[in-house]
């Protein structure tokens, strides 16, 4: 017997306003009447209010001032690896592991948090195929478009197969950029319907001549109104803001601090819409993202990030200790600095992935953090979005997965990582970009 038909006001996959009796959308052809149950993942979510206080009675939790640079004639100091994990912002220690507060101390739950637990369905039918799967590219003649899911009709000037009305893929459901020594990749993963992640990479030479490698990678909040054009402004406009000031002899960890920034405001104006613009989604929260960023010289490695995207440093030698680069504004991570629970626990938890921290314009307070090294051998930085990191969370469980010639070979190396989160689910959005330190020579390129 055939099903009731789903009673939809919105397109599931590119929320074009429906009526009722429609079977498939007008705008991108997706098939209406099936509506899938929703996944196990957890990806990442927008809800402003308070975190569900812990069991014990709770307190504040003294988190770290990070004031912005007096200026950029003073360079703040630096750190060798063995002195790992650098100075934040304010020039203090990035605790490796936070002592544990006092028996029965009192610990606060955040007064803004952020929850990413939209509900999605196991699969999108009407996308892109799964980009592990390697096909045959069909012949369809010069400048002849052909279908990306029966790989034989010819795709019309409207986006659809004319054998099967699929609706093309769009644009950001799979990028790759490789840009001389350094690439990265986003990917939709397997479980969404759009790709929320963006990023940027790009390279200058400094006032001195040595050249300079800036990698910035965004994950869009889920629950938010448009967090793929939050993710995608606030990446180039942070990427744009560090190929500005570098060049000009501002000291890379000040310039990382106002690129953050920058890609803030980026992201508050999205919020100055006209009320029109929201007219179908008019009780969702502004734009938000968060960001993550690295930028490398021949002697200098820099981080600045918002939220829960992280960077990695990965050594060549792989005798040395990986290191995590950055601390997470999240839930779990307080839960784990306040020692409430340890980290397994603490992202076992359902609320792990509510973040304490984001770019957007009903963020409570910005603290951008930034954090700067010397290591004294090379290696890679590899910046990525949750996507990725949810499937190999650790530092060594991230040197595991990077291939050892990340360094020579950064596109092929951010293909793999990317191909790592499919392979275990691809439950979100994914994206990497790979850095080698030291910066090399302008000029060089990627064996």
């Amino acid at each position: 017997m055939m099903s009731q038909m789903p009673q939809l006001s919105a397109c599931p996959s590119c929320e074009e306003p429906l009526e009722s009796g429609d079977r498939f959308c007008g705008a991108c052809g997706y098939d209406l009447s099936a509506v899938p149950a929703p996944p196990d993942d957890h990806p990442t979510l927008t809800m402003n209010g308070a975190v569900p206080p812990a069991p014990e009675e709770a307190a504040d939790v003294d988190w770290p001032v990070v004031p912005q640079p007096e200026n950029s004639e003073t360079p703040p100091a630096v750190l060798l690896p063995t002195d790992l994990p650098g100075t934040d912002s304010g020039g203090t220690p990035l605790p490796s592991n936070a002592p544990l507060p006092p028996a029965g101390s009192p610990v606060a739950a955040a007064t803004g948090v952020r929850f990413d637990r939209p509900p999605e369905p196991d699969e999108y039918p009407l996308q892109a195929p799964d980009p592990r799967v390697a096909a045959e590219p069909p012949t369809g003649g010069e400048g002849v478009k052909v279908c990306v899911a029966c790989r034989s009709g010819r795709v019309d000037p409207d986006g659809y197969c004319e054998n099967c009305g699929h609706a093309q893929p769009r644009e950001r459901d799979h990028m790759e950029q490789e840009l001389g020594p350094l690439a990265a990749v986003s990917d939709r993963g397997l479980r969404h319907h759009r790709n929320e992640d963006a990023f940027a990479v790009g390279q200058c030479v400094l006032p001195d001549g040595a050249p300079a490698l800036v990698a910035v990678v965004c994950d869009g909040v889920s629950s938010a109104t448009r967090p793929d054009a939050a993710s995608l402004a606030a990446s180039q406009k942070a990427g744009e803001s560090l190929l500005a000031a570098l060049p000009q002899g501002t000291h890379p960890q000040a310039a990382m601090h106002e690129a953050i920034i920058a890609a803030s405001h980026a992201v508050n104006s999205l919020a100055e819409e006209p009320a029109t613009a929201r007219e179908h989604a008019p009780h969702q929260n502004a734009p938000a993202c968060t960001l993550v960023g690295s930028v490398v010289t021949p002697t200098l490695l820099v981080v600045g990030w918002v939220g829960d995207s992280r960077a990695y440093w990965i050594p060549v030698d792989r005798s040395s200790p990986p290191a995590r680069l950055t601390e997470d504004d999240s839930w779990a991570a307080q839960m784990v600095a306040a020692g409430l629970m340890s980290e397994a626990e603490a992202y076992a938890d359902e609320r792990a992935h509510a973040i304490t921290g984001w770019l957007g314009a009903d963020a409570y307070e910005l603290e951008p953090h930034t954090a700067s090294f010397k290591p004294d051998r090379p290696g890679v930085v590899v910046v990525c979005t949750d996507g990725l990191w949810n499937y190999a969370e650790s530092a060594e469980e991230m040197a595991e997965i990077v291939p050892v010639d990340a360094a020579v070979r950064p596109l092929h190396s951010a293909q793999v990582l990317v191909g790592h989160a499919l392979d275990g689910g691809g439950h979100d959005n994914v994206t990497v970009a790979v850095v080698p330190f030291p910066a090399p020579p302008q000029g060089a390129v990627s064996g």
